[in-house]
């Protein structure tokens, strides 16, 4: 993965706020995780206190515009953040915080652990190196395999993604988008992690390719009994795909619950005009064009008072503008951001609420 690494330090504890409901206890657990990058001798919030649990075998989706922090947080998840971010939290992988890991502890961690899909595999492959030899490193770097083994893995794991063997002799700039996105998956199944990241792993390719890879990363996962995460602006294709979503909007998750359940009948303003804007096909009760929603995120460096949702709200109320509401139950496993799910107790509650404040990480 070749990160920038920066030294350990011990996270502040946040409030455990862990999405998921009963069940086992999570493989991946996230527990108030903050993310902030200087820039004009100031702090600029990307991630404002973010938590969730992620079960093995489970499968969780993560929604939301560009700029709302998802990817951050996939990042913040294995330590590949640069020097100059400042992240607080706790991200528990088996029970082990990787905030707080030595280096060589959280070597052994990537790839064998936890593994990444990127987005734009032509950005993330070396392009003067095999795919094969990309795809063996892993291996060889954990001591997986031995070369002759690793080469024999190589194109067992090629075929697996349906890719030739003899591509593994192909160079990046040989294959064409959804070939090298195949070998990316390749390369994360490689040590047979037990969590695999999917940053927007269909970027730039077009619908069908799209599809090719989505049904292909579901049913690896499934097959493998692998937990996995996934990101993407996409709300159709993540309640197709995963079992629950976390839909989030300026660095906080506003909704959680099952996937199927949010996209059909979001519980927060946002979450709906994010469902909107994909049709139904075959849907007669949905027959009207998709929707838009006007407007841009805001600046995370300028966030409006109250629900930072306010101001492109279509549902907005007077109170909105005092109150910071937080995740509160929304129905049977589900939770929701947004004074129209509050009792009035907890709508005091939301507005004293106090911000969390990253720590420093490098």
């Amino acid at each position: 993965m070749n990160p920038t690494e920066h030294p350990p330090d011990t996270p502040a504890e946040q409030p455990a706020n862990t999405a998921g409901g009963a069940g086992p206890a999570p493989y991946l657990e996230v527990d108030g995780l903050s993310v902030s990058y200087r820039a004009g001798g100031g702090e600029i919030p990307a991630v404002r206190g973010v938590s969730f649990g992620l079960a093995s075998g489970s499968k969780l989706g993560v929604a939301g515009e560009s700029g709302c922090g998802k990817s951050t947080v996939a990042l913040a998840l294995l330590r590949l953040l640069p020097r100059s971010a400042r992240i607080g939290g706790r991200v528990l992988l088996d029970g082990d915080d990787v905030l707080d890991m030595r280096w060589g502890r959280l070597r052994a961690v990537r790839w064998a652990g936890a593994s990444i899909v990127f987005q734009g595999a032509m950005h993330s492959l070396n392009p003067v190196q095999r795919v094969g030899d990309q795809i063996a490193e892993p291996l060889l770097v954990h001591g997986s395999a031995a070369p002759a083994q690793a080469r024999a893995q190589v194109s067992e794991l090629l075929e697996q993604v349906g890719l030739p063997a003899w591509r593994e002799r192909s160079y990046p700039h040989e294959l064409s988008g959804g070939q090298r996105q195949r070998a990316m998956i390749a390369m994360a199944l490689a040590c047979r992690p037990r969590l695999i990241i999917a940053d927007e792993p269909t970027t730039a390719l077009d619908v069908m390719i799209q599809a090719q890879i989505l049904r292909l990363i579901d049913e690896l996962v499934t097959g493998l009994d692998i937990s996995m995460l996934m990101i993407s602006h996409d709300l159709s294709v993540l309640a197709e795909t995963c079992d629950r979503l976390a839909v989030m909007y300026a660095g906080r998750i506003v909704e959680e619950g099952p996937a199927d359940e949010v996209f059909a009948a979001a519980r927060h303003p946002y979450s709906a005009a994010l469902s909107a804007a994909f049709p139904r096909v075959g849907d007669p009760a949905s027959r009207r064009a998709p929707r838009g929603l006007p407007g841009d995120p805001p600046d995370p460096s300028e966030l409006p008072s109250g629900c930072s949702f306010r101001p492109r709200c279509p549902e907005v109320q007077e109170r909105c503008s005092e109150v910071d509401p937080v995740l509160w139950p929304a129905g049977p496993g589900r939770r929701a951001a947004c004074v129209q799910v509050l009792s009035p107790e907890q709508e005091h509650s939301a507005a004293v609420r106090p911000q969390p404040q990253p720590e420093e990480t490098g």
